[in-house]
């Protein structure tokens, strides 16, 4: 079979990764005078590949981040209290293959956001489904599914992903209602389902912000003898950014 033909075979069947690595697989049997059993095994897995890493990428859309850190790009030059044994704990998923709800908790700029999003990255490479929203978005969204009637559904939506990433929770106020959802989506994800919550308020002044205290204690006794809890505190991750960006700007 000439190349030409193969080429258009492999068009015609959808194998892009075969067909985006034929030639150079080609070349390099070539020149390496590999046999056919050994080309074959370099084009399956070209197609493998790009079918995982296509599979990958619907993952990450699906989980609407708002950011696209990653691990290695967390900054330990910042003087901030969580470590890079934590950081290794986030990054095994261990917690997610246990459905563990992760706490973030700190003080604005202390990369809470970032490492939520990094974790749910990572999650999404391991072939995780993951969906990000911040607690407004979340509210927004019960909202519109009460009024177009389309709650239970909604409801449905939010058990299906293996983690929910709720960002800011604790930026306002939770109606009863709201606090009813809140526990209703821990109690749908608490068998085989992770929740991952950022949040500036301990766990113990959630009571804060929740309008029933019963439905404030439910959550809080389903959350604290389950989460992995990290505490952050230091300086602001936007200051020390800043900071260097500036000390670059003297030094050039």
């Amino acid at each position: 079979m000439s190349t030409a033909i193969a080429k258009n075979l492999m068009a015609e069947m959808k194998l892009l990764g075969m067909l985006s690595a034929f030639e150079k697989a080609v070349n390099d049997a070539t020149r390496d005078q590999s046999s056919y059993s050994e080309l074959l095994d370099v084009l399956l897995q070209a197609e493998a590949d790009y079918r995982q890493e296509r599979k990958t990428g619907y993952r990450i859309k699906a989980a609407k981040f708002t950011l696209r850190p990653a691990f290695e790009d967390i900054d330990f030059t910042a003087s901030r209290s969580i470590s890079k044994t934590q950081i290794k704990e986030l990054y095994s998923l261990q917690w997610l293959h246990d459905a563990r709800p992760v706490l973030l908790i700190g003080q604005t700029g202390v990369g809470k956001t970032f490492i939520a999003q990094a974790a749910g990255l990572h999650a999404c490479a391991c072939g995780k489904s993951v969906l990000y929203m911040t607690l407004t978005t979340w509210l927004e969204n019960l909202a519109l599914a009460r009024s177009s009637g389309t709650y239970l559904r909604y409801r449905d939506k939010l058990a299906k992903p293996d983690l929910v990433i709720l960002d800011d929770m604790g930026m306002r106020k939770l109606s009863a209602t709201e606090a009813q959802d809140l526990c209703e989506l821990l109690e749908e994800r608490s068998i085989n389902k992770s929740t991952l919550f950022t949040t500036q308020l301990p766990l113990d002044h959630w009571s804060e912000v929740i309008g029933d205290p019963v439905i404030a204690d439910a959550i809080r006794d389903r959350l604290e003898h389950s989460a992995l809890a990290i505490h952050i505190t230091g300086e602001s991750y936007r200051g020390v950014k800043a900071r260097k960006l500036a000390n670059k700007k003297k030094d050039s």
